[in-house]
């Protein structure tokens, strides 16, 4: 299971608490990609704190929501003095902080990145049951399978290869959530055909041999700030990779498994759309 709640405290925490059960767990996200599904799914009232990088547009499907809401440092201490019932972090998040936290008899909910959407569908129930409102959560999902249907049909059975390229040349490979997004729809992840399963670095050359049908990339246009983006609008790719060839689907809505994923397989399919007329 990818998530977990700590030696079932919170769970025991949430059965003997009246209060928690009327209004629901009081919560701090200290996780960009644990605040998206609390903003989806939480009552207003029952958020008192979200990651210091919620309102960051660039990572942050929900930043125009995170607005309203403090944010955190990262460190335990504004964590301490809130006082939640219920502490959301990632397992990447510091193990110092998480430790101190549960030192002081916070419970904490962690959960782990996702790599497939069955993942993500199992991660979006278990913070729905966690902020006590199953029915959202599901309400989610459910968008979630909708928004999976009408990318199958954009991409009509046609299995096009596309390779997700992203700045200096880094490819996702098979061991990924843009994997296994591009599987579920009907696309193949050309990728693999470079040896990559967790991903890695791929040549200029080697990317123009292998030909995918199209790359998919996080944005579209033609400035350069930095080197990184500059390796995507290298003359060579811009030959062969056209924005005509060019899948575009923002960052925001894939660095994070979670309830953002409905929108990112309606961009996907509005730019199937775009790129086979």
């Amino acid at each position: 299971m990818r998530w977990r709640l700590t030696a079932l405290a919170a769970a025991a925490w949430l059965m003997s608490c009246d209060a928690a059960s009327a209004a629901g767990p009081r919560i701090v996200s200290m996780n960009v990609c644990s605040d998206q599904p609390v903003l989806s799914l939480a009552d207003p009232d029952q958020i008192l704190g979200l990651s210091r990088f919620a309102r960051d547009a660039w990572q942050s499907w929900a930043a125009d929501k995170a607005q309203r809401y403090p944010t955190l440092s990262g460190g335990a201490e504004d964590v301490l003095v809130l006082k939640p019932d219920i502490v959301v972090v990632s397992l990447f998040d510091k193990r110092a902080t998480r430790d101190l936290l549960k030192a002081q008899g916070l419970n904490l909910v962690e959960f782990t990145v996702p790599r497939t959407l069955d993942e993500v569908q199992e991660q979006i129930r278990a913070m729905g049951d966690v902020l006590q409102h199953p029915d959202r959560a599901q309400a989610e999902i459910a968008r979630l399978d909708a928004a999976i249907a009408r990318a199958r049909a954009a991409a009509s059975d046609r299995h096009y290869r596309v390779l997700p390229l992203e700045r200096r040349g880094f490819v996702a490979g098979d061991d990924s959530l843009i994997n296994s997004l591009l599987r579920e729809v009907g696309l193949s992840n050309a990728a693999g055909e470079l040896g990559f399963h967790a991903g890695g670095f791929a040549s200029l050359e080697a990317i123009v041999k292998l030909r995918p049908d199209f790359i998919l990339v996080a944005e579209a246009g033609d400035r350069a700030e930095d080197d990184g983006r500059a390796f995507l609008l290298h003359p060579a790719l811009q030959r062969f990779y056209p924005p005509d060839k060019r899948i575009v689907l923002p960052e925001r809505l894939t660095v994070c498994g979670g309830v953002m994923l409905a929108d990112a397989l309606d961009r996907l399919t509005a730019e199937l759309q775009r790129v086979t007329r």
